[in-house]
C-alpha cells in the first residue's frame, strides 16, 4: 500500500550488520509519551533517533500555520538522519503519537564509526539515493492524482501504521485503522483542504468503502481505495 511519504526504511537496516550494531551500541534511551514533541523544525540536529518501539508523526508547518503530514515511522525507522549527515537544522517536527522508545546515536558516534571503516559512506549513498526515489514517488503522487486518489492514499498508510484486519465476514479484507484520526490530519496527510477530504469520505460512506467503528475509521474495500491511488 502506497503511504504519503515512504519514509520508514531504515538507515541502518542498509548497512552491513557489524556497523549497524556498532552504531546503536552507542545509542542513548529516549523515552516519549504520546503527543510528546521529540523535536521541532528549526531546532539544531546533532543527532538521530532509532525508533524502538512506538510511533512518530514527521510533519511541517506553514507560514499560514497549516500541518502537512508527511509520514508515520514505527519501530526499525530512523528520524532525523538528514541533520546527522549534514549538520543543518531540523527540516520538521516529530511528534509521538503513542508512547515510544528510541535510541539516541550522536554525531560522535557516528564520525566514529566511519573513522573506523569509511566503506559506511557507500551504504549511506545507496540509502540516500533510495530515499530521493522514495520523495520523488511521493512528490508526483500528491501532483498528479486527483483529490480521492490523495485521501485514499492517506488513508491506506494509516492502515499500513495502524491498520487490524477483521476476521469478519470471512475473506472481506475489511482493515480497522486503531488510531483516532481527524478529517483535518488526513487532509494533513493529503495537502488538500479539510472540506474535500470530508466530502470524500461522506461519499464513500454511502459506497460502503469506508465506514467508522467506535470512532475509528474502517477500510470496507481496501482493494477500491488502492485502485485510487493508480496515476
Amino acid at each position: 500500500m502506497p503511504g504519503p511519504a515512504a519514509l520508514p526504511d531504515n538507515l541502518f537496516a542498509a548497512l552491513p550488520k557489524a556497523l549497524s550494531e556498532a552504531l546503536l551500541a552507542h545509542a542513548r534511551p529516549v523515552e516519549l509519551q504520546a503527543e510528546q514533541t521529540l523535536f521541532v523544525a528549526g531546532d539544531a540536529g546533532d543527532g538521530c533517533y532509532s525508533i524502538e518501539s512506538g510511533l512518530l508523526k514527521v510533519s511541517v508547518v506553514s507560514a499560514a500555520g497549516n500541518e502537512r503530514i508527511l509520514a508515520i515511522l514505527g519501530a526499525g525507522a530512523l528520524v532525523g538522519e538528514l541533520s546527522l549527515l549534514d549538520g543543518r537544522p531540523r527540516s520538521a517536527t516529530v511528534t509521538a503519537l503513542r508512547p515510544s522508545r528510541l535510541g539516541f546515536i550522536g554525531r560522535g558516534a557516528f564520525d566514529a564509526v566511519l573513522e573506523d571503516d569509511p566503506e559506511l559512506w557507500r551504504e549511506v549513498a545507496f540509502m540516500l539515493a533510495i530515499r530521493l526515489r522514495e520523495s520523488n514517488l511521493a512528490l508526483a503522487a500528491t501532483s498528479f492524482l486527483p483529490l480521492q486518489g490523495r485521501v485514499a492514499r492517506a488513508l491506506l498508510a494509516l492502515a499500513d501504521a495502524f491498520g487490524e484486519k477483521l476476521a469478519h465476514p470471512p475473506g472481506a479484507g475489511r482493515v480497522l485503522v486503531r488510531q483516532k484520526v481527524t478529517q483535518s490530519d488526513l487532509a494533513a496527510m493529503a495537502g488538500i483542504a479539510r472540506e474535500n477530504v470530508s466530502r470524500i469520505l461522506n461519499g464513500w460512506q454511502r459506497d460502503e468503502v469506508v465506514s467508522r467503528i467506535s470512532g475509528y475509521y474502517c477500510l470496507e474495500k481496501p482493494a477500491a481505495l488502492a485502485a485510487l491511488t493508480k496515476d
